[in-house]
């Protein structure tokens, strides 16, 4: 047991490094060949702070444990919106003006009901599993022609890609961080799983339980430190896209993964419980960011506090739902 806690500690911290070693050098590599600072925030960096989710889901569902895949994308996604927007609130107010956030949030709304429809006969079969990944290409896609119709409107978070996305990083250095970070969130990936099932067999917990909550936060770090940093540096739309963009990547690319590999049916509780509250959430972000009547979308602290209480009430359901 011991070695097991290790094992996920040692992955976690492993994997956020992993996770931004792999961003920088991808980030820099992209800019460096002309890419524009907007297109490389809304695809590697959306992509990079997914990576943790895809690697551990990946991994769990080759070892056999497809119920850490499929709570490690649900559990990432309520993580993200009621845990990381809930604390970022709280430290810093967001108030949201990109016209780029509110075309892409009814599209990750789109995308959950999509997934629904191929989960509601109980099964994730490798059909699915490729009709997702199809729609994580078309994703990319539509972001990139997205990216350069608004690159030069002056749209908000143009200015804060652009000054967040390293420049002057020698070409061959961006691709040494790149291949770095690839090989430290495969390494770590296959430890923290290994410790997770390990952990979640001596308590008797399910891997699906493990998967949404360990397993779920420990992939969101990266997620809770960018939009964290973004909101204390008045960038509150790279803060509230990151989490868009890697819910988007969560649900499309990590969720494909298990019924790429092991195809099994959906866990009990997945339909009932998680998606509910996973899109319910996803919903409220959309009330309170989009702004209505020609008012800009807000997230103050009562809202994070709401947010955060939400996540707490989640954990406590889950905890009655284990014992």
């Amino acid at each position: 047991m011991l070695l097991s806690s290790v094992a996920v500690v040692a992955g976690f911290i492993l994997l956020v490094w992993g996770a931004d070693r792999f961003v920088l050098g991808a980030s820099a590599t992209a800019r460096n060949f002309g890419i524009s600072p907007l297109i490389v925030g809304l695809t590697i960096v959306g992509f990079g702070t997914s990576a943790p989710e895809m690697l551990v889901s990946g991994m769990a569902a080759y070892q056999g444990s497809p119920g850490i895949s499929i709570g490690n994308a649900l559990g990432s996604n309520i993580t993200n919106i009621a845990l990381v927007l809930g604390i970022t609130a709280l430290v810093v107010p967001m108030t949201v003006r990109s016209g780029i956030l509110k075309r892409e949030l009814p599209i990750l709304l789109l995308v959950m009901v999509l997934a629904l429809l191929l989960m509601v006969d109980g099964d994730l079969g490798r059909g699915d599993g490729l009709f997702l990944l199809l729609g994580m290409f078309l994703m990319i896609f539509w972001v990139i022609r997205l990216g350069l119709r608004e690159r030069d409107t002056g749209d908000v978070m143009s200015s804060e890609f652009d000054a967040e996305i390293p420049e002057g990083m020698p070409t061959w250095r961006a691709i040494v961080w790149l291949i770095v970070g690839m090989v430290i969130l495969f390494a770590s990936s296959h430890i923290l799983v290994w410790g997770a099932v390990n952990i979640a067999r001596a308590f008797g917990v399910s891997d699906l339980i493990i998967g949404l909550t360990i397993i779920a936060i420990g992939t969101s770090l990266p997620e809770l430190a960018a939009s964290v940093m973004s909101a204390l540096k008045n960038e509150h739309e790279l803060a509230i896209g990151n989490i868009i963009g890697s819910n988007m990547f969560n649900i499309l690319g990590v969720m494909a993964l298990p019924g790429l590999i092991y195809p099994s049916v959906v866990p009990d509780g997945v339909l009932s419980r998680d998606y509910p509250v996973m899109i319910g959430l996803t919903i409220v972000l959309f009330l309170m960011a989009y702004g209505f009547r020609g008012r800009e979308g807000k997230i103050n602290r009562i809202e994070g506090g709401l947010l955060l209480a939400a996540y707490c009430g989640y954990m406590f359901w889950l905890y009655q739902a284990s014992v």
